[in-house]
């Protein structure tokens, strides 16, 4: 393919971590059209002898993510903390994937960052060999096995999958409709309609439970998830500055996005 040989997509290296071999040379056995499973992308060996880190990285945030009747709204705090100082005071936790897919992240950020970018290639050259995208829940699954070979390592990654499974004609999906995946590094994979994950959570919770419902107006649902963080960054002290507040609003072939920001005070 011409944007694989561009990108010299396909080519295995040598480097510090050990022998690395890319997705392309199980391309075939992973998106093959005589089988529906979705197996694990050749990845970064697991055997390579972690670097040993001079003090503890203590760090915590606060995400979420739920499901009402005006789409799927996520919300997350911008800081980016290592152990007792704030290494980033605006980082990006809601990060977009694909045109029908956005992701909350929890965890180490450059682990986050790198497997996002992972996930967002596998999703798009599924797209360009198969002329469809891939659900929700297939995009979770894979991520799920591509992150269970480093169950027990120090990879610390937790996402919340926010999508939209829409009508498409050259689509084989039996049904559409906003889905909601949590995906954890060591493999685990949970379907729900509310998410919350980090070390704000538990306080997230307490504003969430007592008000999302599904009838919920986009108004109504922006102020709950922009009011669950903001209560979490007073309680929780790796999360703080502002927060950001994700709304997709899905239809068969469009997604509108809205940024909101909320500075601490």
């Amino acid at each position: 393919m011409a944007l694989q040989d561009l990108c010299k997509y396909g080519y295995a290296f040598s480097g510090h971590f050990g022998q690395v071999s890319t997705s392309a040379q199980i391309s075939s056995d992973l998106f093959s059209t005589h089988s529906g499973d979705l197996s694990t992308p050749s990845l970064p060996s697991v055997s390579s002898q972690p670097v040993p880190l001079p003090f503890p990285l203590s760090h915590g945030t606060t995400t979420l993510a739920f499901i009402f009747q005006g789409g799927v709204l996520a919300a997350a705090d911008t800081r980016s903390s290592c152990s007792g100082l704030v290494a980033c005071p605006a980082a990006q936790k809601i990060l977009p994937i694909h045109s029908h897919l956005v992701g909350t992240t929890s965890g180490t950020s450059a682990d986050c960052a790198l497997w996002k970018r992972i996930l967002a290639r596998e999703l798009r050259l599924y797209q360009l060999r198969h002329g469809r995208r891939l659900s929700t829940r297939g995009a979770a699954k894979l991520l799920s096995h591509m992150l269970h070979p480093f169950k027990g390592t120090e990879l610390c990654v937790a996402a919340t999958l926010c999508g939209w499974d829409g009508e498409d004609a050259k689509s084989q999906e039996s049904g559409f409709g906003p889905c909601l995946f949590y995906v954890c590094s060591d493999g685990t994979r949970l379907q729900g309609t509310l998410f919350s994950v980090g070390s704000g959570s538990p306080y997230a919770y307490s504003i969430l439970d007592q008000g999302v419902e599904w009838g919920l107006t986009v108004e109504e649902a922006t102020a709950i998830g922009r009011e669950a963080v903001y209560r979490a960054t007073h309680r929780d002290a790796y999360s703080g500055n502002c927060v950001d507040v994700y709304h997709g609003l899905f239809s068969r072939r469009s997604l509108r996005r809205c940024l909101s920001l909320q500075p601490r005070s």
